[in-house]
């Protein structure tokens, strides 16, 4: 369900930015727009590894600096079919923890210092499973196609309100869109839809996680009680992170309330939390 899912918010993402960008440049403007959001998701999805791993200052650790989690990981990558990625532990209190990498062969799993103190082992080992399946799934390129067809977009939306202040929008935009104002409003609900659809792919790819991880491990209710932990930790004590990258981490990292709530990036944990004891009812886990 989550597959037919994210690819019907794939579709939409296509459907937005076709009809953007014929509306208002035509074919060659579309497909500008899309090779320019290409080049730029494409350095990223090569080198984001890397890039994000240097931002939280993580550190590889081998066997015998963090035994227990380098074991853990090589367990459940071995269960889920998977080349033992790199480990690597962010000195950072609050608990939380990511995967990146390109591809199965290139991935790393990234996990605070907080949550290996916060978490006993069987926790620790539901938020590894999920954190490996979303290398499974290769959640990183589909996060990265996403984020190149909303980069079209937001391209195109700027063209337009720049073609706006300096004088007009040509005759194919006007005869088509009944006018500047359509097209001005056009370039400025694009991009929010865009940015709207982008995130809900993000929160489907989590529900996929949330369940694989639970499979893998053989521990949906560990993983529940996992979630739950971050999530009141990260309310307590929220992390520093770059707005950009709160979504590769299990539980956001950033709360907000209200409007923001409709751009978050992950599912509520409650309703994560109520899924995983669904599941562990039917696993027979008391």
């Amino acid at each position: 369900m989550n597959a037919l899912k994210t690819t019907v918010l794939m579709a939409l993402l296509t459907v937005i930015l076709i009809f953007l960008g014929n509306a208002v440049y035509g074919r060659i403007g579309m497909i500008l727009a899309l090779i320019i959001a290409g080049i730029m998701n494409f350095v990223g999805y090569w080198y984001s590894d890397k890039i994000v791993l240097s931002m939280y200052r993580a550190r590889e650790v081998g066997p015998t600096e963090s035994p227990m989690l380098h074991r853990t990981v090589q367990r459940l990558a071995a269960k889920a079919g998977l080349p033992m990625p790199k480990v690597y532990i962010i000195p950072n209190p609050t608990p939380n923890a990511f995967a990146t990498g390109r591809d199965p062969s290139h991935a790393a799993i990234a996990a605070t210092q907080g949550i290996i103190d916060t978490l006993n082992e069987d926790e620790l080992e539901g938020v590894l499973g999920h954190e490996l399946v979303h290398v499974k799934n290769r959640d990183i390129l589909i996060g990265s196609v996403a984020a190149t067809i909303a980069g079209a977009i937001t391209l195109i939306a700027n063209w337009i309100r720049w073609a706006a202040i300096f004088g007009g929008f040509g005759g194919r935009g006007r005869d088509r869109n009944g006018g500047a104002i359509g097209l001005l409003a056009m370039s400025i609900l694009a991009p929010i839809a865009a940015l709207m659809i982008q995130l809900a792919i993000s929160r489907s790819r989590e529900y996929s996680a949330d369940r694989g991880g639970a499979e893998v491990s053989g521990k949906p209710l560990a993983l529940a009680s996992a979630l739950e932990k971050l999530d009141m930790w990260s309310k307590r004590r929220p992390m520093q992170v770059n707005q950009s990258t709160a979504h590769m981490f299990i539980v956001n990292p950033l709360k907000g309330g209200g409007l923001a709530s409709l751009f978050r990036t992950h599912p509520s944990t409650e309703d994560r939390v109520a899924r995983l004891r669904e599941m562990g009812l039917g696993m027979g886990r008391l």
